[in-house]
């Protein structure tokens, strides 16, 4: 099926590039958006960012981070330490880069099968700066630090819950070269040890480069047909039939449990964001401050859509299906919608 619809990217993506095809395609929302806004950026970053990897994790940093991490990674998100780096890189830069990072390690052996699930559908969320276009288009700007850190604290908190309940908690554990539990040594030093003794097994640094930027290459390719073809078929299944407003209802009772003004309209938009994380801030734009917060908290922290993530993490070696990043979504917007609403109504209080 995947085969089929990379093939279908191929042709969607030169009909983009070239500008030919059904009016309805070239509609702003739709083609010029997934060529300009995703294939564009992640084509670029994918590789490039793959260069920098080298520095990241083969010359002894995500051993440090892994040692110094532990008590908080593991007890919280049941995941090793070095996967610190993995939220860091995609909050800073990309959840294609953590992606990278998450695909590459799992290989190695030294994640689980659960412990990439946990950190792919758990951290890989938008960085940074599109946070600021969400807010900017939520009219939320004059309250950036509070949605900026609460959004940040909610993610987390969402994926801690997450990582405790199907189907991410029957998924399998056993990782070929896992990290040591019982350290030799005070932690700092044990850091500092393990990761002197991985830069000394580490490859030269061209190597190392050229071959990240193959791999990151690789990906580039397996990724950006699944985005155009998938996020299309995303984006006009949410704009040309009511299957997102049906699916809105199964987030009513949240929103209602949560006394949000406008509780149907903020299910409908949560559930839009499997089409494309943006689409609900889009639809919420001019909403009351409360509905606002929350879809912009939704945004974020829901992680998995069809028009970047799910097809990103589909081009990895992860072992997910789409049902479980289906079940997985579903969890993550229940949970946002219910922890943020809190914070979303002493955010209107401040604003008005």
């Amino acid at each position: 099926m995947f085969s089929f619809l990379k093939l279908a990217g191929v042709a969607v993506s030169m009909m983009a590039f070239f500008e030919f095809g059904p009016a309805l395609l070239f509609e702003k929302d739709m083609l010029p958006f997934l060529f300009n806004k995703l294939v564009i950026p992640v084509g670029l970053i994918v590789p490039i960012g793959a260069i920098f990897l080298a520095f990241l994790i083969s010359y002894g940093l995500l051993e440090l981070i892994g040692v110094l991490f532990q008590p908080i990674m593991r007890p919280l998100f049941k995941t090793p330490g070095k996967s610190a780096i993995d939220a860091v890189a995609s909050f800073v830069g990309s959840y294609s880069i953590g992606l990278l990072i998450t695909n590459r390690v799992y290989k190695s052996g030294q994640y689980s099968a659960k412990e990439a699930a946990i950190i792919a559908t758990g951290f890989s969320t938008v960085s940074a700066t599109f946070m600021v276009i969400v807010a900017k288009t939520l009219g939320l700007m004059d309250i950036w630090n509070l949605f900026f850190w609460s959004t940040l604290a909610i993610t987390f908190i969402v994926t801690a819950i997450t990582v405790r309940i199907f189907p991410l908690s029957r998924m399998d554990d056993q990782a070929v070269a896992p990290e040591h539990e019982v350290l030799e040594h005070h932690r700092l030093k044990q850091a500092v040890l393990e990761g002197l003794e991985a830069n000394e097994k580490a490859l030269p640094l061209l190597v190392n480069i050229r071959r990240n930027f193959v791999e990151g290459l690789l990906m580039a390719m397996s990724i950006l047909p699944s985005i155009m073809s998938v996020g299309l078929i995303g984006l006009l299944v949410a704009k040309y039939t009511p299957l997102f407003d049906w699916m809105g209802y199964l987030f009513y009772p949240f929103t209602a449990l949560a006394q949000l003004p406008d509780p149907l309209l903020v299910a409908k938009a949560s559930a839009t964001g499997l089409a494309e994380m943006f689409l609900p801030a889009l639809l919420m734009a001019e909403g009351a401050i409360a509905a606002k917060f929350v879809t912009g908290c939704v945004a974020i922290s829901s992680i998995l859509f069809f028009s970047a993530s799910i097809p990103c993490i589909l081009s990895t070696e992860i072992p997910l299906t789409i049902r479980q990043m289906l079940i997985i979504w579903y969890q993550r917007v229940a949970l946002t919608i219910l922890l943020s609403a809190p914070v979303a109504f002493y955010a209107e209080s401040l604003i008005g």
